[in-house]
């Protein structure tokens, strides 16, 4: 019995330190951005998945969503913080992912992009072929923090003319 709750242990820990975590799981639990309602299975290369350590979690479109619920809830510690690879779409660690800053590629709720890649050499050939900067997940969550006000106004005045759009068309 004891060696039994021991092995039982030991795989949960493995599974909770895994480095991606099944795709369809996140989605199907978190269909939706919790703050911009974007569809996460859409924008499954930049989607965010937060668990907090009292085992709440949250699922985002973007690192710009991921940086508003960090923000709203200084209280709570984040135990993982999950993101999209921008190549696969499996969730990586996104403290021990390697992001790019910027580029020619248009981010997502956001003008400077902030992307990840589970592989070094990955982000390193994105780089290549769209340019931006190579950083670690505190300079990507550093430049939403800046980039915040800039994207809400975007965001607010895209959102503005698609209402507009939509008045027009009745």
């Amino acid at each position: 019995m004891k060696k039994t709750l021991i092995i039982f242990l030991a795989g949960i820990l493995v599974l909770s330190l895994t480095a991606t975590l099944s795709a369809s799981e996140d989605v199907k639990k978190h269909s939706a951005c919790k703050y911009c309602g974007m569809d996460r299975e859409k924008f499954g290369h930049s989607r965010m998945l937060i668990e907090y350590d009292d085992g709440s979690q949250v699922g985002t479109c973007s690192l710009h969503c991921a940086a508003v619920d960090l923000a709203l809830n200084l209280d709570k510690t984040p135990k993982l913080i999950w993101v999209g690879d921008y190549g696969t779409r499996s969730l990586v660690n996104a403290e021990k992912a390697f992001w790019i800053i910027g580029g020619g590629k248009p981010g997502v709720m956001t003008k400077r992009a902030k992307w990840a890649f589970a592989e070094k050499t990955d982000a390193e050939k994105f780089i290549k072929e769209n340019g931006g900067t190579l950083g670690d997940f505190d300079a990507a969550l550093k430049a939403a923090y800046e980039d915040i006000a800039d994207d809400t106004k975007m965001i607010r005045e895209r959102r503005r003319m698609m209402r507009q759009k939509m008045m027009e068309k009745k």
